[in-house]
Parts: structure tokens; C-alpha cells; sequence
């Protein structure tokens, strides 16, 4: 799905997270040319705290089928933007509706095709956009994606879009300072070797560290090792290098 996006895996870095994901992630990442994997804080709460920090988003649409060519004159550039006030309006009530409080962004889009295709690609759509310029946009993402383009094409106008944003107050994490104790279960929150034990890894036996939590920032060492926390586990292979940053991401 990211190569047919025109995205190469080699240029990222994966992000694992929920209770299993750094179980497998290493080998992932291996296997797509992936060159750096990253465990954020508390995986296993991950989800629940990116709900509680994200933008509250709603997107609508209005399917036109315009000639693009014909999207260029000023009768057509003040129709354009009708249509999207409509959606603005559509929005705005529908934020009231459910209570929500502040400024809304917008952000327009447009979906265009070259005439006889039966497949869009989405391209932004500033104020006063000209045809000229979504023209160009429009063969430079078709270029990008499919690593072709018909410069002389007649292209559609097939969908407007409109994405509501209502910006969300970050909450910074909290981070560790250095051991601390959790009275009700009487146990450490510090990162510390529990055991060494065999670790079968393709079928062969190794001798793996055992860790409790995370280590602290450092000096990179170097796997195996199997790193056991509240929410989640994650398996580190033989050889690769494994740290944490300052805001507690393994």
C-alpha cells in the first residue's frame, strides 16, 4: 500500500505500539528495508492517549463533474467557492450541534481525473486556485504516483472537499525521574536486569537479557534482549542496537 502511494518503506521509520507490536516489529522492519523501529512510552496506551490529544476533524463533499478548462473563468472560480461555503456552513452547524467551542480551519481539496479515468487523485485547493495551477499539481501527483502523466489531457473535476479541523490543547507527557516505587503493587518502575535466560530465535537457542521497564538514556547496547513493562513487550534480536531518547521512545 506505500509503494502503490508512492511512499518507499527504506525512507521511514516504523512505529510499533499496543501490547505485541515490539514482539514482532524488529523482524518487520527487517523485512521491508525499514531502517529504524521505534517503541513510543506506554505502548499499550498509546491509542487511548492520542484520542484524548487529537484535532476533532469531520470532512464533507460535494461531487461536481466540472470541466477543469472551464474551472478558469471568473463565473466559475465565484461558483467554486459557493460550493465550498456550503460546506463550511454544513460544518460549522454540525460542530454547534455536538457542543464543540472554538475556531474552526478549513482546508480545501479537490479530486481530479484525466476525462474517461475511473480513478482521482486529490489535490489541495488554496482561495482563488487557478485552473492553471491545479493543472499543475494534478500531472505532478499523477507523475509522482504512477510515474506517468498526459500533459495535453483534458482533466475532471469530480469531487470538492473540505476538512473541518478544530484544534485540540496539548498535553504534554510526563516523564520519568529517575526510580520510583508504586505502593500498591511494591514494585519498581526502574528499568533493571531481571534475569538472563535462552531465547529460541529461528530455532536456535540464545542466551537473551531480561530487562523489567526501560533503560534510561544512554549509551546504545545491543540485543538480544526482551524488554517487559506494564503494557507491553518488546523482543530486540541479536545485533540490533537499541537506546532511549529523552522523552522515553525505545
Amino acid at each position: 500500500m506505500s509503494i502503490e502511494r508512492g511512499y518507499d518503506p527504506r525512507e521511514f521509520a516504523l512505529v510499533a505500539f499496543w501490547r505485541s507490536g515490539g514482539l514482532h516489529a524488529c523482524e518487520l522492519a527487517e523485512a521491508l528495508a525499514i531502517p529504524t523501529v521505534m517503541i513510543p512510552a506506554r505502548p499499550g496506551a498509546l491509542s487511548a492517549f492520542g484520542i484524548l490529544v487529537s484535532d476533532v476533524v469531520k470532512d464533507y463533499s460535494r461531487t461536481v463533474l466540472w470541466r477543469l478548462e472551464g474551472v478558469g473563468s471568473q463565473a466559475a472560480l465565484v461558483k467554486l467557492e459557493k460550493e465550498f461555503r456550503k460546506l463550511e456552513a454544513a460544518a460549522g452547524k454540525e460542530f454547534r450541534a455536538e457542543g464543540w467551542h472554538g475556531r474552526l480551519e478549513y482546508e480545501r481539496s479537490l479530486d481530479l481525473r484525466y476525462r474517461g479515468q475511473g480513478y482521482e487523485l486529490n489535490v489541495p485547493a488554496a482561495a482563488n486556485v487557478t485552473a492553471r495551477v491545479l493543472a499543475t499539481q494534478f500531472h505532478d501527483e499523477h507523475q509522482r504516483r504512477y510515474g506517468y502523466h498526459h500533459a495535453g489531457r483534458e482533466i475532471e473535476l469530480v469531487t470538492l472537499r473540505l476538512r473541518a479541523r478544530l484544534r485540540t490543547a496539548q498535553t504534554g507527557s510526563t516523564r520519568a525521574k529517575g526510580c520510583r516505587t508504586d505502593n500498591a503493587r511494591k514494585a519498581s518502575s526502574c528499568a533493571k536486569p531481571v534475569e538472563r535466560a535462552a531465547v529460541f530465535f529461528h530455532d536456535k537457542a540464545v542466551n537473551t537479557r531480561y530487562l523489567n521497564g526501560r533503560t534510561g538514556s544512554g549509551p546504545r547496547m545491543t540485543g538480544p534482549a526482551v524488554i517487559t513493562e506494564y503494557s507491553a513487550t518488546t523482543v530486540i534480536p541479536r545485533g540490533k542496537k537499541y537506546w532511549m531518547d529523552g522523552a522515553e521512545n525505545l
